[in-house]
């Protein structure tokens, strides 16, 4: 296992019984209701190691390396500092820059540890070396350990901000680098992405389409709980304590939920189930679906065609790609930036 530079590189929702999902707010974190605890299985050596090269928020960076350590997988890490998605349109082409820089033949495969992330992904294309995401809306969804507990809990309540070791260690690292020392409340902007209007609209009508999009937006503008996601491995760190005392003085209630690592297991392992991980072969990029695939990979047909802007310039359709891009650039909402 081999990492680049990590200095430098570096939700929210079903049932109606809160209890189904989260304990109260106790020092023992709730178990996973939907795919147990989450400890991944030894893995199986029927089959050889496979060199893969992993690019991933650092978000996820001591999840990343907990697996890792114990991964059969000859894996080359590089972590990238967090951030890319609060300007989607500048993040794709770092993402982008990043995917390039891998030279061609030497890796089965790159992991790209994104979620679509506002949009970041879309329109992000595999040039010589297949790609494998995870089918995710955001982060969350590796900390939970599936993207059906994810929507599963923003359903049952949205209003819920999550903090795993990642958010609270990038939020002060960010916080240091803009003051000079770090904020008594380390937050940073997160939220679900809205979902595109003209399918929810062929899919539940006009009328409750836009009723669901109403209900939508008041819930990624007002938290009311807080869950901190937590592993046998980040207790040591103290972040339940840390965590509450946010949750107090934003007013939310606290909860801590416990972590499932499955999701992140297998994208390192090569267990590359269609239903959880999209394989993007060279020529071809990542495109938004806005339904429960989320993303999908279709051919770049267009000779050096533009894959950094995403939206309307990355599928074809016609529009002004610097217009685009100039609304892309606008800081992502859906979450409190700062308070």
């Amino acid at each position: 296992m081999q990492v680049s530079d990590p200095t430098s590189h570096a939700g929210p929702c079903g049932p109606q019984d809160p209890a189904d999902l989260a304990g109260t707010a106790t020092s023992s974190p709730s178990p996973n209701p939907v795919a147990g605890a989450g400890a991944p299985p030894v893995p199986a050596a029927s089959s050889a190691p496979r060199h893969l090269r992993v690019i991933a928020c650092e978000i996820a960076l001591r999840e990343i390396c907990h697996l890792a350590a114990r991964s059969r997988n000859l894996l080359d890490l590089e972590f990238v500092s967090q951030g890319l998605h609060d300007h989607p349109a500048r993040g794709r082409l770092e993402v982008q820059r990043r995917l390039d820089a891998v030279p061609p033949g030497v890796y089965d495969a790159i992991l790209l540890g994104y979620g679509l992330c506002g949009r970041l992904l879309e329109g992000i294309t595999a040039r010589h070396t297949p790609l494998v995401v995870p089918r995710a809306h955001d982060c969350i969804t590796f900390f939970l350990g599936s993207k059906e507990r994810y929507q599963k809990a923003f359903f049952h309540r949205p209003g819920t901000y999550y903090f795993t070791s990642g958010w609270v260690e990038c939020a002060q690292k960010r916080s240091r680098a803009g003051s000079g020392s770090a904020l008594a409340t380390p937050i940073l902007s997160q939220g679900a992405t809205l979902p595109n209007w003209e399918a929810w609209t062929r899919q539940h009508g006009e009328s409750k389409a836009r009723a669901l999009m109403e209900v939508l937006r008041e819930w990624t503008a007002h938290y009311t709980h807080g869950v901190l996601i937590e592993f046998d491995f980040t207790r040591s760190l103290g972040l339940a304590a840390r965590v509450r005392a946010i949750c107090a003085r934003q007013g939310w209630q606290f909860e801590e939920w416990e972590g499932d690592l499955g999701l992140l297991h297998r994208w390192l392992e090569g267990d590359w189930r269609p239903e959880e991980f999209l394989m993007v072969p060279p020529g071809h990029r990542i495109v938004a679906t806005f339904d429960e695939d989320i993303v999908r990979a279709e051919p770049v047909t267009e000779p050096g065609a533009d894959v950094t802007h995403g939206g309307a310039a990355a599928v074809g359709v016609s529009g002004s790609s610097a217009t685009a891009q100039r609304r892309e650039d606008q800081p992502a909402t859906g979450g409190p930036a700062g308070f």
